[in-house]
């Protein structure tokens, strides 16, 4: 073999990110938070997966996409960044006037690589965006050839959006025998199209694809079938890679917001470095192609592809952890101008109804442009959301090696999630402060800010330890069995007591004040008619 080539196919020798038990380091959640590096310790445990098919590595599939990452990393798409970044102990800056350079201390990752892999783990939609020849398509391919698909397959099965593809160029064809002779629907055979039954589909340019066939994807995407003249094809479950140039317009199509909304995870094309320009001479010379050369060792088969999901929703999700992601969360739904009723003070009311929602939200002037967070955003996080960020964080601990989810692993996925999840309100009094203008430009650094804001909060609130709210939802959650009348009405009066020291605090409600309201009256509910009940019974 030509030594060129055989360097192509070498693959990282495992460990790629080793771990040991004996060295199991913990932070508290506020240490990433505290101190000049604005970062901690993330749990480090060793993470074994079990009942995965002979000759498996004793490390599991976690080790074997890793190695993924590096073959990948190093020798198929160029990608020299460490924009996900993690910190053994305090990180390391080089200041150049106003802008720093970290230097990460943990194994750090591309996010352009990393996060097509997780989205491979995990079988969620990811959207690949930037300008054209940056490897989107590229990188979509490899997943393809990692599934276990011959490269000539995964071309044929690309989708190219453009403006003339009807549903049957999408979804098959009837035959045409079967269409004439046919006497009712149930007797036409369709010539399904192939990809349907993939476990990786890539949709190219999928924002070139009109709107009527749009609909027809989003089927697919949503559902798991698809449908024609009364027949369904049932799919499989599978990884979906679409692409779009960051550049809109150029005749392409308005992408409907259902479809939209599908899309688990955004990813960025980063530009190619001109110092990498060496590594591009072999290809030209020996006419390379990365995604015809991937090593064996990283091929994966549908049985592993199966366990990969399941190892990562094995991945626990800490009490701590859950709590900030639960108190960011809250900081954007609540719009007191939207509504009379107390439920009905939302963006999502606002959002149903014809006025402009930044004009309504300008009406909340007595706030602190920094840590109003809910002024920034048009709108708030969807279930939907919320459940894709909880996956693709059990997903990056997984593949670090940890068996939970740390704080800085919701860091750095979570603007990658919300991307397109949360809508910037553009004009929000934040971004007029000094050096904030470059929030409206870089999406991720400014998602990544409001959750670091909003960690803030949470210690000066000192909601790990003072949150009576969650008190009382534990005490809920114990059941009811057993619980006496006297009990029940001591309860009740507890969250009315409670819900009367939120409104003594003064000035306007808060957003996460409003959550807590809210559950507080569920629970209040809850009781009522459990006391109900008591009464009747005796």
């Amino acid at each position: 073999m030509d030594p060129t080539l055989r360097s192509y196919q070498k693959v990282s020798k495992s460990p790629t990110n080793p771990h040991s038990l004996t060295d199991l380091r913990q932070s508290s959640v506020p240490d990433l938070f505290q101190g000049p590096a604005g970062s901690g310790l993330a749990p480090r445990a060793e993470h074994e997966v079990h009942g995965l098919p002979s000759g498996q590595s004793a490390l599991g599939l976690a080790e074997k996409l890793r190695q993924a990452y590096f073959w990948i990393v190093n020798h198929a798409i160029i990608s020299p960044y460490y924009d996900i970044e993690y910190h053994d102990g305090p990180r390391k800056s080089i200041e150049f006037g106003d802008q720093q350079l970290h230097l990460p201390s943990d194994q750090s990752y591309s996010s352009f690589v990393l996060l097509p892999l997780l989205n491979f783990a995990v079988r969620r939609k990811c959207l690949l965006i930037g300008g054209p020849g940056r490897g989107k398509t590229a990188s979509a391919i490899l997943m393809g050839v990692l599934a276990g698909y011959p490269v000539n397959d995964v071309r044929r099965a690309i989708q190219h959006g453009q403006p003339q593809m009807t549903i049957a160029d999408l979804l098959g064809n009837p035959l045409p025998s079967h269409l004439i002779e046919a006497k009712n629907m149930d007797e036409i055979q369709i010539a399904w199209r192939k990809w349907l039954g993939m476990r990786v589909k890539i949709i190219d340019e999928y924002n070139r694809i009109p709107t009527r066939t749009q609909s027809a994807l989003l089927t697919v995407m949503g559902d798991n079938y698809a449908e024609i003249f009364d027949q369904i094809y049932e799919c499989p479950e599978s990884a979906w890679f679409m692409t779009a140039n960051a550049e809109e317009g150029g005749g392409t199509y308005q992408v409907i917001e259902a479809l939209r909304d599908r899309i688990d995870i955004v990813v960025k094309t980063l530009h190619f470095s001109s110092r990498f320009l060496g590594e591009l001479i072999p290809r030209v010379e020996k006419d390379i192609r990365p995604e015809e050369v991937v090593p064996p060792e990283i091929i994966f088969s549908e049985i592993e592809m199966d366990q990969l999901y399941q190892d990562v929703l094995k991945v626990g999700i800490p009490l701590p952890v859950q709590r900030r992601i639960e108190f960011f969360a809250s900081q954007f739904e609540y719009c007191a101008p939207a509504g009379e009723q107390f439920e009905y003070k939302t963006k999502d009311t606002l959002r149903l109804s014809p006025l402009d929602a930044r004009l309504v939200m300008a009406q909340q002037t007595d706030m602190d442009p920094l840590l109003a967070l809910g002024q920034q955003t048009l709108n708030g996080i969807s279930v939907r959301g919320l459940l894709t960020l909880l996956l693709f964080c059990k997903a990056l601990a997984w593949f670090r090696g940890n068996p939970e989810v740390a704080l800085e692993d919701v860091r750095q996925i979570l603007p990658f999630v919300l991307h397109d999840k949360l809508i910037q309100n553009s004009e929000a009094a934040f971004f007029e402060l000094p050096g904030h203008a470059v929030y409206r430009v870089d999406k991720i650094s400014w998602l990544r800010r409001l959750f670091d804001l909003s960690c803030i909060a949470f210690d000066r609130l000192n909601r790990d330890h003072d949150d009576p709210v969650s008190r009382l939802s534990e005490a809920f959650a114990l059941g009811l069995d057993g619980v006496t009348e006297p009990e029940v009405r001591l309860r009740l009066q507890e969250i009315e007591v409670l819900l009367e020291s939120f409104s003594r605090q003064g000035g306007p409600l808060s957003a996460y004040l409003f959550e807590d309201a809210i559950k507080l009256k569920y629970l209040h509910q809850r009781y009522t008619n459990y006391l109900k009940w008591l009464q009747w019974k005796t």
